[in-house]
C-alpha cells in the first residue's frame, strides 16, 4: 500500500486553488505540509484548518520572484519538520494577451513568476536534496505548452520552459537522489483568470472554467499520486484535463 505518512511537502501558491487543494489532500493522507504564498493571512487560516482536522501543517509568507524568500521557504520547512522531501511548484500567473497587444509588463510578470519563481525553488531546495540524499521536484505546469492557442504565446513558452528544466533535471538525476514531476492541468476551476488583464479573455476564460473546468483536487490527486511512489519509481510528466476539453 502506498502512502504519504511521513513526508513533509512544500507547496508554493498554497493561498487557494490547486495548491490550498494539494495541501489539504497531503494532509488528510498524512503529510506534513507548509503553505507558502503572497497572502500570509490566508495561507495561515488554512494551515490552522488543516491542524483543527488533525493534520500537520505550518505556513510561510512567500513571494516566488525573491530567492531568498525560496531559501526561507525550505530552512523554515527544515527547523519544522526535520526535512523536506517534495518541494510542489505551483505558484503561477497569466496575464496572457495578443503578442500584438506588447504587453511587456505582463510578460516579464510571467517570465518572473512561472519561470523564475521555479527556478529559485530548484536553487532552494536541490542542494538539500543532494545533501539529504532524496528529493522530490514537482512543479504544476500547463497543457497550454502542449498547443498553443492565440493569446497564450508567452504563457505557454514560460510553462514549456518549465517542462525543458524539468528535463534537464531529471537527466542530471539519474543516480536516483531527485526525482521530477511536471503536472499539466488543463482548464481548472481556479481564480487564474483573475491575473488576466484583458476583459474579454479574462470573460471568455472564468465561463470556459465554469463551463468543463475539473475541480482543484483533481490535479491535488495527481500530485500525490507522483509523491506516493516508491523511491525507485519517477512519474515524469501527468497531463490532467477535463474529459471534454478539446
Amino acid at each position: 500500500m502506498l502512502s504519504l505518512h511521513g513526508k513533509i511537502v512544500a507547496i508554493t501558491g498554497a493561498s487557494g486553488g490547486i495548491g490550498e487543494a494539494t495541501a489539504r489532500l497531503l494532509a488528510q493522507r498524512g503529510a506534513a505540509v507548509v503553505l507558502a504564498a503572497r497572502r500570509g493571512e490566508r495561507v495561515n487560516a488554512i494551515a490552522q484548518d488543516i491542524r483543527e482536522a488533525g493534520g500537520r501543517a505550518a505556513a510561510c509568507v512567500v513571494d516566488v520572484t525573491k530567492p531568498e524568500d525560496l531559501q526561507r521557504l525550505v530552512s523554515s520547512t527544515i527547523d519544522q519538520f526535520g526535512r523536506i522531501d517534495v518541494l510542489v511548484n505551483n505558484a503561477g500567473i497569466a496575464p496572457i494577451s495578443p503578442l500584438a497587444a506588447l504587453d511587456t509588463e505582463g510578460w516579464s510578470a510571467m517570465i518572473d513568476v512561472n519561470l523564475r519563481g521555479m527556478l529559485n525553488g530548484v536553487a532552494a531546495a536541490l542542494p538539500v536534496f543532494r545533501a539529504q540524499g532524496s528529493g522530490h521536484l514537482v512543479s504544476i505546469v500547463s497543457v497550454a505548452g502542449l498547443s498553443v492557442s492565440p493569446s497564450m504565446a508567452v504563457y505557454a513558452a514560460t510553462k514549456n520552459a518549465v517542462r525543458t528544466v524539468h528535463e534537464g533535471l531529471r537527466t542530471e538525476s539519474t543516480d536516483g537522489v531527485v526525482r521530477t514531476t511536471a503536472i499539466s492541468p488543463g482548464y481548472v476551476r481556479t481564480d487564474l483568470a483573475g491575473s488576466m488583464a484583458d476583459p474579454h479573455i479574462r470573460e471568455q476564460t472564468r465561463k470556459n472554467m465554469e463551463a468543463m473546468g475539473i475541480p482543484p483536487s483533481a490535479v491535488a490527486r495527481a500530485v500525490a499520486f507522483a509523491i506516493e511512489q516508491p523511491d525507485d519509481v519517477e512519474i515524469g510528466e501527468i497531463n490532467v484535463r477535463p474529459t471534454v476539453q478539446a
